[in-house]
Protein backbone atom coordinates (compact mmCIF):
# COMPACT_ATOMS: atom_id res chain seq x y z
CA UNK A 1 0.00 0.00 0.00
CA UNK A 2 1.34 3.50 -0.77
CA UNK A 3 1.37 6.18 1.41
CA UNK A 4 0.60 9.66 0.93
CA UNK A 5 1.84 12.74 2.42
CA UNK A 6 -0.23 15.84 2.61
CA UNK A 7 1.47 19.25 3.06
CA UNK A 8 -0.73 22.16 4.48
CA UNK A 9 0.22 25.56 2.65
CA UNK A 10 -0.59 28.50 5.03
CA UNK A 11 -2.31 30.86 2.88
CA UNK A 12 -0.98 34.03 4.77
CA UNK A 13 2.86 32.72 2.74
CA UNK A 14 1.55 34.03 -0.78
CA UNK A 15 0.55 37.32 0.92
CA UNK A 16 3.56 37.54 2.59
CA UNK A 17 5.66 37.43 -0.98
CA UNK A 18 3.98 39.98 -2.55
CA UNK A 19 4.82 41.89 0.53
CA UNK A 20 7.93 41.20 0.76
CA UNK A 21 8.48 42.12 -2.85
CA UNK A 22 6.87 45.57 -2.12
CA UNK A 23 9.13 45.90 0.74
CA UNK A 24 12.44 45.13 -1.38
CA UNK A 25 11.21 47.27 -4.56
CA UNK A 26 10.61 50.33 -1.87
CA UNK A 27 13.99 49.97 -0.74
CA UNK A 28 13.29 49.61 2.81
CA UNK A 29 15.63 46.52 2.92
CA UNK A 30 18.67 48.94 1.64
CA UNK A 31 21.59 49.73 4.13
CA UNK A 32 21.51 53.06 5.57
CA UNK A 33 24.78 53.90 6.28
CA UNK A 34 24.24 57.79 7.09
CA UNK A 35 22.00 56.84 10.00
CA UNK A 36 24.05 54.20 11.88
CA UNK A 37 27.03 56.59 11.35
CA UNK A 38 25.30 59.18 13.24
CA UNK A 39 23.58 56.89 15.60
CA UNK A 40 26.80 54.63 16.59
CA UNK A 41 28.84 58.06 17.21
CA UNK A 42 26.46 59.88 19.22
CA UNK A 43 25.40 56.96 21.69
CA UNK A 44 29.16 56.53 22.22
CA UNK A 45 29.88 60.28 22.30
CA UNK A 46 26.65 60.18 25.27
CA UNK A 47 28.47 56.56 26.87
CA UNK A 48 32.35 58.24 27.00
CA UNK A 49 31.01 61.49 28.54
CA UNK A 50 29.10 60.00 31.06
CA UNK A 51 32.36 58.08 32.57
CA UNK A 52 33.86 61.77 31.95
CA UNK A 53 31.39 63.27 34.19
CA UNK A 54 31.96 60.46 36.84
CA UNK A 55 35.57 60.95 36.77
CA UNK A 56 35.36 64.67 37.45
CA UNK A 57 32.75 64.57 39.45
CA UNK A 58 34.71 62.26 41.50
CA UNK A 59 34.42 60.35 45.27
CA UNK A 60 30.69 62.23 45.56
CA UNK A 61 27.58 60.16 45.83
CA UNK A 62 26.00 62.61 42.96
CA UNK A 63 27.89 59.39 40.94
CA UNK A 64 24.60 57.88 41.32
CA UNK A 65 23.08 59.86 38.99
CA UNK A 66 25.80 59.37 36.67
CA UNK A 67 24.99 55.61 36.80
CA UNK A 68 21.67 55.67 36.00
CA UNK A 69 22.40 57.80 33.03
CA UNK A 70 25.13 55.19 32.21
CA UNK A 71 22.74 52.72 32.83
CA UNK A 72 20.28 53.97 30.04
CA UNK A 73 23.30 54.14 27.87
CA UNK A 74 23.70 50.62 28.32
CA UNK A 75 20.52 49.88 26.68
CA UNK A 76 20.93 52.41 23.99
CA UNK A 77 24.12 50.45 23.03
CA UNK A 78 22.52 47.26 23.15
CA UNK A 79 20.13 47.85 20.71
CA UNK A 80 22.65 48.79 18.78
CA UNK A 81 24.34 45.77 19.35
CA UNK A 82 20.52 44.00 18.66
CA UNK A 83 20.77 45.79 15.05
CA UNK A 84 24.58 44.40 14.43
CA UNK A 85 23.28 41.03 14.94
CA UNK A 86 20.20 40.96 13.01
CA UNK A 87 22.37 42.40 9.84
CA UNK A 88 21.04 45.69 9.69
CA UNK A 89 24.47 48.14 10.01
CA UNK A 90 26.67 46.94 7.43
CA UNK A 91 26.37 45.67 4.24
CA UNK A 92 29.04 42.36 5.66
CA UNK A 93 28.45 40.12 8.30
CA UNK A 94 31.74 40.40 9.59
CA UNK A 95 31.98 43.75 10.62
CA UNK A 96 28.48 43.81 11.69
CA UNK A 97 30.19 41.03 14.09
CA UNK A 98 32.85 43.51 14.92
CA UNK A 99 30.50 45.97 15.76
CA UNK A 100 28.53 43.68 18.21
CA UNK A 101 31.88 42.63 20.22
CA UNK A 102 32.85 45.93 20.59
CA UNK A 103 29.28 47.51 22.17
CA UNK A 104 28.74 44.32 23.62
CA UNK A 105 31.87 42.66 25.14
CA UNK A 106 33.51 45.47 25.52
CA UNK A 107 31.52 48.46 26.77
CA UNK A 108 28.48 46.48 28.22
CA UNK A 109 30.37 43.18 28.97
CA UNK A 110 27.65 40.81 27.79
CA UNK A 111 28.98 37.96 25.51
CA UNK A 112 27.61 38.74 21.75
CA UNK A 113 28.04 35.32 20.43
CA UNK A 114 25.93 33.71 23.22
CA UNK A 115 23.37 36.43 22.28
CA UNK A 116 23.15 36.03 19.04
CA UNK A 117 21.96 32.30 18.50
CA UNK A 118 19.51 32.53 21.52
CA UNK A 119 17.92 35.72 20.04
CA UNK A 120 17.94 34.06 16.22
CA UNK A 121 16.15 30.97 17.81
CA UNK A 122 13.54 33.24 19.10
CA UNK A 123 12.85 34.99 15.69
CA UNK A 124 12.88 31.47 14.05
CA UNK A 125 10.36 30.00 16.70
CA UNK A 126 8.53 33.29 18.77
CA UNK A 127 6.47 31.74 21.58
CA UNK A 128 6.44 28.50 20.16
CA UNK A 129 6.39 25.84 23.11
CA UNK A 130 10.03 23.77 23.31
CA UNK A 131 11.90 26.00 20.47
CA UNK A 132 11.70 29.84 21.68
CA UNK A 133 14.54 30.09 24.59
CA UNK A 134 12.66 33.25 25.39
CA UNK A 135 9.12 31.06 26.57
CA UNK A 136 9.63 31.04 30.52
CA UNK A 137 11.50 33.89 30.52
CA UNK A 138 9.85 36.05 33.95
CA UNK A 139 7.87 32.86 35.78
CA UNK A 140 5.04 33.11 33.13
CA UNK A 141 4.45 29.32 33.37
CA UNK A 142 4.86 26.38 35.89
CA UNK A 143 3.49 22.77 36.32
CA UNK A 144 6.09 21.18 38.36
CA UNK A 145 5.65 18.30 40.01
CA UNK A 146 6.84 15.71 42.22
CA UNK A 147 8.05 11.72 41.69
CA UNK A 148 4.32 10.95 42.10
CA UNK A 149 2.85 13.79 39.72
CA UNK A 150 1.69 15.80 42.47
CA UNK A 151 2.33 19.86 42.82
CA UNK A 152 4.25 20.91 45.60
CA UNK A 153 5.18 24.27 47.30
CA UNK A 154 8.65 24.77 46.35
CA UNK A 155 10.94 27.77 45.24
CA UNK A 156 9.40 27.48 42.03
CA UNK A 157 5.85 27.73 43.13
CA UNK A 158 6.80 30.58 45.06
CA UNK A 159 8.14 32.26 42.15
CA UNK A 160 5.26 31.01 39.67
CA UNK A 161 2.72 32.29 42.24
CA UNK A 162 3.38 35.52 43.01
CA UNK A 163 5.12 36.26 39.60
CA UNK A 164 2.58 39.02 39.15
CA UNK A 165 4.08 41.07 42.12
CA UNK A 166 7.81 40.06 41.44
CA UNK A 167 7.33 40.68 37.06
CA UNK A 168 9.46 44.74 38.03
CA UNK A 169 11.44 43.65 41.05
CA UNK A 170 12.47 40.13 39.47
CA UNK A 171 13.13 42.28 36.22
CA UNK A 172 15.98 44.36 38.20
CA UNK A 173 18.14 41.20 37.84
CA UNK A 174 17.77 40.54 34.58
CA UNK A 175 21.56 41.91 33.53
CA UNK A 176 23.15 39.77 35.96
CA UNK A 177 21.39 36.83 34.61
CA UNK A 178 22.64 37.66 30.97
CA UNK A 179 26.17 38.36 32.20
CA UNK A 180 26.01 34.90 33.79
CA UNK A 181 24.88 32.81 30.63
CA UNK A 182 27.24 34.71 28.68
CA UNK A 183 30.30 33.97 31.24
CA UNK A 184 28.31 30.06 31.09
CA UNK A 185 28.44 29.96 27.35
CA UNK A 186 32.00 31.19 26.77
CA UNK A 187 32.95 28.63 29.81
CA UNK A 188 31.26 25.61 27.69
CA UNK A 189 32.98 26.39 24.57
CA UNK A 190 36.86 25.73 23.76
CA UNK A 191 37.12 27.44 20.17
CA UNK A 192 39.28 30.21 19.05
CA UNK A 193 36.08 32.64 18.89
CA UNK A 194 35.27 32.19 22.77
CA UNK A 195 38.75 32.69 23.58
CA UNK A 196 38.46 36.11 21.85
CA UNK A 197 35.13 37.12 23.45
CA UNK A 198 36.39 35.99 27.05
CA UNK A 199 39.59 38.09 26.63
CA UNK A 200 37.14 40.87 25.91
CA UNK A 201 34.42 40.63 28.61
CA UNK A 202 37.37 40.01 30.95
CA UNK A 203 38.74 43.82 29.39
CA UNK A 204 35.71 45.32 30.54
CA UNK A 205 35.40 43.87 33.94
CA UNK A 206 39.05 44.59 34.68
CA UNK A 207 38.70 48.38 33.18
CA UNK A 208 35.42 48.36 34.60
CA UNK A 209 36.18 47.80 38.10
CA UNK A 210 39.59 49.62 38.17
CA UNK A 211 38.09 52.65 36.99
CA UNK A 212 34.91 52.99 39.90
CA UNK A 213 36.75 51.40 42.94
CA UNK A 214 39.12 53.99 41.83
CA UNK A 215 37.43 56.64 41.70
CA UNK A 216 34.88 56.15 44.28
CA UNK A 217 35.34 54.78 48.06
CA UNK A 218 34.41 50.86 48.33
CA UNK A 219 30.66 51.61 49.63
CA UNK A 220 29.94 54.16 46.98
CA UNK A 221 31.36 52.31 44.02
CA UNK A 222 29.10 49.06 45.33
CA UNK A 223 26.28 51.45 45.38
CA UNK A 224 26.82 52.92 41.88
CA UNK A 225 27.37 49.58 40.12
CA UNK A 226 24.29 48.47 41.47
CA UNK A 227 22.12 51.14 40.68
CA UNK A 228 24.06 51.21 36.99
CA UNK A 229 22.84 47.77 36.28
CA UNK A 230 19.68 47.51 38.16
CA UNK A 231 18.95 50.82 35.56
CA UNK A 232 20.26 48.84 32.94
CA UNK A 233 17.70 46.06 33.77
CA UNK A 234 15.08 47.37 34.28
CA UNK A 235 14.88 49.30 30.75
CA UNK A 236 16.45 46.50 28.79
CA UNK A 237 13.72 44.67 29.91
CA UNK A 238 10.86 46.91 30.18
CA UNK A 239 11.85 47.17 26.37
CA UNK A 240 12.03 43.45 25.63
CA UNK A 241 8.47 42.48 27.40
CA UNK A 242 6.03 44.58 25.64
CA UNK A 243 6.90 42.55 22.23
CA UNK A 244 5.13 39.41 23.35
CA UNK A 245 4.73 38.75 26.65
CA UNK A 246 0.95 38.09 27.32
CA UNK A 247 0.42 37.13 23.31
CA UNK A 248 -0.74 33.72 22.54
CA UNK A 249 1.79 30.83 23.18
CA UNK A 250 2.26 28.45 19.78
CA UNK A 251 2.32 24.92 20.05
CA UNK A 252 4.89 23.12 17.80
CA UNK A 253 2.86 23.16 14.13
CA UNK A 254 5.00 23.04 11.27
CA UNK A 255 1.82 23.93 9.26
CA UNK A 256 1.87 27.29 10.49
CA UNK A 257 3.18 29.69 7.81
CA UNK A 258 6.15 31.85 8.89
CA UNK A 259 4.01 35.23 8.70
CA UNK A 260 1.75 33.69 10.76
CA UNK A 261 3.82 32.90 13.79
CA UNK A 262 5.57 36.12 13.39
CA UNK A 263 2.46 38.46 13.28
CA UNK A 264 -0.27 36.38 15.57
CA UNK A 265 2.98 36.45 18.57
CA UNK A 266 4.05 39.93 18.79
CA UNK A 267 2.79 43.42 19.71
CA UNK A 268 3.57 46.74 18.72
CA UNK A 269 4.08 49.60 20.71
CA UNK A 270 1.76 52.81 19.54
CA UNK A 271 4.01 55.93 19.28
CA UNK A 272 5.76 58.60 17.26
CA UNK A 273 9.83 58.54 17.61
CA UNK A 274 10.81 59.52 20.44
CA UNK A 275 8.95 56.02 21.38
CA UNK A 276 11.31 54.17 18.44
CA UNK A 277 14.19 56.53 20.22
CA UNK A 278 13.69 54.30 23.63
CA UNK A 279 12.53 50.96 21.97
CA UNK A 280 15.44 50.90 19.83
CA UNK A 281 12.96 50.79 17.30
CA UNK A 282 11.60 47.26 19.15
CA UNK A 283 7.83 48.94 19.23
CA UNK A 284 7.83 48.17 15.62
CA UNK A 285 7.95 44.35 16.51
CA UNK A 286 5.44 43.13 13.92
CA UNK A 287 7.48 44.71 11.22
CA UNK A 288 10.80 43.50 12.70
CA UNK A 289 9.97 39.88 13.13
CA UNK A 290 8.39 40.21 9.84
CA UNK A 291 11.84 41.42 8.30
CA UNK A 292 14.53 41.47 10.99
CA UNK A 293 17.08 42.53 8.86
CA UNK A 294 15.60 45.47 7.92
CA UNK A 295 17.45 48.86 9.28
CA UNK A 296 15.49 50.51 12.81
CA UNK A 297 14.79 53.64 10.87
CA UNK A 298 13.25 51.44 7.94
CA UNK A 299 10.57 49.83 10.07
CA UNK A 300 7.97 52.78 10.37
CA UNK A 301 7.98 53.43 6.43
CA UNK A 302 6.68 49.84 6.53
CA UNK A 303 3.88 49.90 8.79
CA UNK A 304 1.43 50.67 6.55
CA UNK A 305 2.29 48.10 4.07
CA UNK A 306 2.55 45.44 6.70
CA UNK A 307 -0.59 46.42 7.91
CA UNK A 308 -2.50 46.31 5.10
CA UNK A 309 -1.10 43.36 4.03
CA UNK A 310 -2.35 41.54 7.82
CA UNK A 311 -5.64 43.06 7.37
CA UNK A 312 -5.91 41.51 3.85
CA UNK A 313 -4.80 37.98 5.33
CA UNK A 314 -6.70 38.46 8.50
CA UNK A 315 -3.41 37.39 10.55
CA UNK A 316 -4.43 40.81 12.96
CA UNK A 317 -2.37 43.06 13.93
CA UNK A 318 -1.51 44.13 17.63
CA UNK A 319 -0.48 47.47 18.31
CA UNK A 320 -1.70 49.26 21.78
CA UNK A 321 -0.20 52.26 24.14
CA UNK A 322 3.08 50.93 26.91
CA UNK A 323 0.49 51.34 29.98
CA UNK A 324 -1.80 48.88 28.33
CA UNK A 325 0.83 46.29 27.05
CA UNK A 326 2.22 46.23 30.73
CA UNK A 327 -2.01 46.17 31.78
CA UNK A 328 -1.91 42.99 29.56
CA UNK A 329 1.19 41.47 30.90
CA UNK A 330 0.28 41.96 34.64
CA UNK A 331 -3.05 40.43 34.14
CA UNK A 332 -2.15 37.63 32.35
CA UNK A 333 0.71 36.76 35.12
CA UNK A 334 -2.23 37.63 37.75
CA UNK A 335 -3.96 34.08 36.14
CA UNK A 336 -0.76 32.39 35.82
CA UNK A 337 -0.35 32.76 39.39
CA UNK A 338 -3.93 31.57 40.65
CA UNK A 339 -3.66 28.50 38.34
CA UNK A 340 -0.37 27.53 40.49
CA UNK A 341 -2.25 28.61 43.49
CA UNK A 342 -4.87 26.37 42.79
CA UNK A 343 -2.45 23.46 41.68
CA UNK A 344 -1.51 22.76 45.14
CA UNK A 345 -5.13 21.36 46.08
CA UNK A 346 -5.93 20.68 42.82
CA UNK A 347 -4.75 16.65 41.57
CA UNK A 348 -2.86 16.58 38.41
CA UNK A 349 -4.83 14.23 36.00
CA UNK A 350 -2.83 10.63 35.88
Amino acid sequence: MQSTTTTIVDASDTGFHDLALQVRAAGLLNRRPGYYSVKIGVTIAAFAAGWGAFVIVGNSWTTLGLAAFLGVMCTQLSFIGHDAGHQQVFGSRQANRLLGLMVGNVLIGLCYGWWVPKHNAHHAHPNEVGRDPDIGDGFVAWAPADGHGTPRRNFAWLLARWQAPLFFPLMFLRSLGMHVSGIQHLLRRRDRAAAVEALLVAFHIVLFSMVVFLVLSPLKAFAFIAVEQAVFSLYLGCSFAPNHKAMPIIPSAPAMGFARRQVVSARNIAGGRLTTLMFGGLNYQIEHHLFPSMPRPNLRYAQNLVKEFCVATELGYCETSLSESFRQIILHLEERGHTAALAVTTPWAR
